[in-house]
């Protein structure tokens, strides 16, 4: 930096990655915005500086592309020889990664699929996947549903019931009392329901009641 101020935004190191590399170095001790601003600074000169050496060293070989190899040798020119092991181990781990990930995308060039259609599949998958579920859960929903009514109308039953026993004045049994409730007729068993629901043995009906008749005519 020719100026000396602080590096051009475009041309220096993230600021967030900077930070956490400093974190991770000291996690337990705080640092003030200036010294973060100052280390950023020197990591932006490091790497000014080290291009330039490795691009003069490019030259001197006449190659056109920068290779780690130029990097090294960098390093080595500008007195840093200590970091030379580090950086071919970061090297190494470099190529291994880069080795597997061409292994993978050999295997999927070997299926002769296209990319995009094993992401169409994937999405075919998985929407099939959610109407499978869906259709699981509204199945579950009927079931639950039936087994409320089925439970609903057994009690309804049993109540008219018992209320048709106690009009006819026998015992509470559930033999007696479906005996009774079969001799009625639908005018009595109306009744009978009308009587158990003022007595509280059968909760009101949710829908209106069709008015009593005594006749049990159920015509206009």
């Amino acid at each position: 930096m020719a100026d000396g101020g602080p590096p051009d935004d475009d041309i220096s190191l993230p600021r967030t990655a900077v930070n956490k590399l400093i974190k991770e170095m000291l996690p337990n001790m705080r640092i003030s915005n200036d010294a973060r601003e100052l280390v950023l600074n020197c990591c932006t000169e490091f790497i000014h500086l080290l291009a330039a050496e490795a691009n003069e060293e490019c030259g001197r070989q006449a190659k056109k592309t920068i290779g780690p190899e130029h990097i090294l040798a960098a390093l080595k020119e500008l007195g840093f020889d200590h970091y030379v092991p580090e950086v071919e181990d970061v090297l190494e781990d470099y190529k291994v990664q880069a080795t597997q990930n061409k292994r993978k995308a050999t295997k999927l060039e070997d299926l002769g699929i296209p990319e995009e259609e094993l992401l169409r599949q994937q999405e075919e998958l998985f929407a099939q996947a959610r109407m499978q579920q869906l259709q699981m859960d509204q199945e579950e929903q009927a079931r639950v549903a039936a087994a409320m009514a089925t439970a609903s109308a057994d009690n309804g039953a049993t109540g008219l019931a018992a209320a048709a026993a106690a009009a006819a004045g026998v015992s509470s049994s559930s033999s007696d009392a479906a005996a009774a409730t079969a001799g009625m007729s639908a005018a009595q068993r109306q009744l009978a329901q009308f009587q158990a629901i003022a007595a509280g043995a059968l909760p009101p009906p949710a829908a209106a009641v069709a008015p009593f008749n005594p006749a049990g005519n159920t015509s206009a």
